[in-house]
């Protein structure tokens, strides 16, 4: 089996350190949906950041914008897909209830 590199490792590591963020909020004032909704709208903004610091107008960005939008829905929906993947194939052990509640 192949190494992991260490800017595999790296994804992995803020991957890991979004979720425990996630996680940590929360409560029994929080639930798992405003956790999430409030994650994906920290996603969305910052991803609309990142693509417009790569252009040099708002003119520019805009001819873009659907480009933009499709490449992250895209990424967003194979990413999930592969997730709820992995969740059917290991759910009783992801989900019993001796696994850690905390979500992840």
């Amino acid at each position: 089996m192949d190494e992991m590199s260490d800017a595999d490792r790296a994804f992995y590591e803020r991957a890991d350190a979004h979720i425990h963020l996630a996680n940590d909020q929360l409560s029994e004032q929080v639930s798992i949906g405003d956790v999430s909704a409030s994650a994906m709208f920290g996603v969305a903004r910052f991803n609309a950041y990142t693509s417009a610091a790569d252009f040099g107008s708002s003119q520019e960005l805009a001819a873009e914008k659907m480009n933009i939008i499709e490449y992250f829905v895209g990424e967003y929906r194979q990413m999930l897909a592969e997730h709820l993947a992995d969740y059917i194939q290991h759910f009783d052990e992801y989900l019993s209830s001796s696994a850690d509640s905390s979500g992840e």
